[in-house]
């Protein structure tokens, strides 16, 4: 199918910043949707699988309105993945109705009033952050409104950032006195060894993506007197027993390498006026074979549990770079089933060790032989 739009009104330096240097922002929108741009001026003519021109042509229109400035990579693949996901009921209907006809009604994949990228505001740095799909959307109003929230899913859905985001909105608006981060101390795979420094630094490899995201909401010099005024803390996991954490926004990362004992003393944790957000992905397991996870086990055992919120993300939440989606839908499906659900397999036992066996006794021939003494004979 070919389809021939043209973009109004006609700006150069809009263009510009749509097509990207080099043409990089065109070349994802065709690898993304499998069609052919050809461009001259704001004509373009657009070759692609049936009612794929037509979302790629609503998708440029949504660009093109926000490219008064010059358009990031990352939000052309924000763009891209949002309309991907618009785009998916209606391939569906299509399919269920061979004969209907194209023009289906299409939310903007870019639009602020979109129900999916829509949701609460919060108020950090980031005056664009929203949730951008119907999870990420009830990941955040479930943690606005419980005291516990667990999300669950792949790497790449926004938990941990978005769980960040709402952590510093609550100290903002001063619904919160400070914010505590934890995680548990294990690595994926690898054994670095005992690492030097104070107790904050042996732990500061492990938060790295929780400070990413604080930075990036806050800004570096805002996280630094935060650390020093004691509004931020960063707690072990491992000398958390005994503590009450009173009006404080906790963020459990990386909770799937918990273990039982460990997740229970961590939601136990939770004094009056905190809010805690567990995140983790029951896919990406570190712990020892035959070790149970923390992550798992609380979601059955939490599940009906009144103030306790779960949200589940998979790979049409995915909102890194578009590969990455297709990546996790690989996993997910040469596993056969979801990743939570295979059973990890105990342990065996250990054997006693065999007991030494003199070496005499082993090898007879290296026994030493004993010599007759010889017999004296008379004169």
């Amino acid at each position: 199918m070919q389809l021939r739009h043209s973009l109004a009104p006609a700006d150069n330096t809009r263009l510009a910043h749509l097509c990207g240097p080099l043409d990089a922002h065109l070349r994802t929108i065709e690898a993304a949707f499998h069609v052919t741009l050809h461009r001259r001026g704001e004509r373009f003519r657009i070759d692609g699988a049936r009612g794929t021109p037509q979302q790629v042509a609503d998708l440029l229109d949504s660009l093109y309105a926000r490219s008064d400035r010059p358009l990031s990579a990352e939000m052309v693949q924000l763009a891209v993945a949002s309309a991907l996901r618009d785009a998916a009921p209606a391939r569906k209907a299509a399919g269920r109705h061979a004969g209907a006809d194209d023009d289906l009604p299409r939310s903007d994949p870019a639009d602020p009033g979109d129900d999916n990228a829509g949701g609460p505001t919060l108020h950090t740095r980031r005056a664009d952050l929203q949730g951008r799909t119907p999870n990420q959307v009830q990941y955040l109003q479930q943690i606005l409104a419980h005291d516990l929230t667990l999300g669950i899913g792949p790497a790449g859905t926004g938990k941990t950032f978005l769980a960040v985001a709402c952590a510093v909105d609550a100290l903002e608006r001063s619904a919160v006195q400070r914010i505590i981060l934890t995680r548990p101390a294990v690595e994926a795979g690898e054994r670095l060894g005992f690492l030097p420094g104070d107790l904050t630094q042996k732990v500061d490899p492990y938060l790295r993506p929780l400070y990413d995201a604080l930075y990036d909401l806050m800004g570096f010099d805002r996280v630094t007197k935060a650390f020093e005024k004691g509004l931020i803390e960063i707690a072990p996991l491992a000398f958390m027993r005994g503590r009450t954490l009173n009006h404080a926004f906790i963020i459990l990362d990386e909770a799937q390498n918990t273990t039982p004992e460990q997740m229970k003393m961590f939601l136990t944790r939770i004094g009056f006026g905190s809010r805690a957000v567990v995140t983790g992905d029951v896919s990406q397991i570190d712990l020892p074979r035959g070790a149970r996870s923390g992550l798992i086990e609380a979601e059955r055992v939490l599940k009906r549990v009144k103030g306790v919120a779960f949200t589940r993300f998979n790979a049409s939440d995915v909102v890194r770079h578009p590969l990455v989606a297709r990546i996790v839908a690989a996993y997910d499906a040469d596993h056969g089933s979801a990743p939570d659900d295979e059973p990890r397999v105990p342990m065996p036992p250990p054997q006693p060790a065999p007991k030494a066996v003199p070496q005499a006794a082993a090898d007879p021939a290296a026994a030493p032989t004993r010599r007759r003494p010889a017999r004296k004979t008379s004169a």
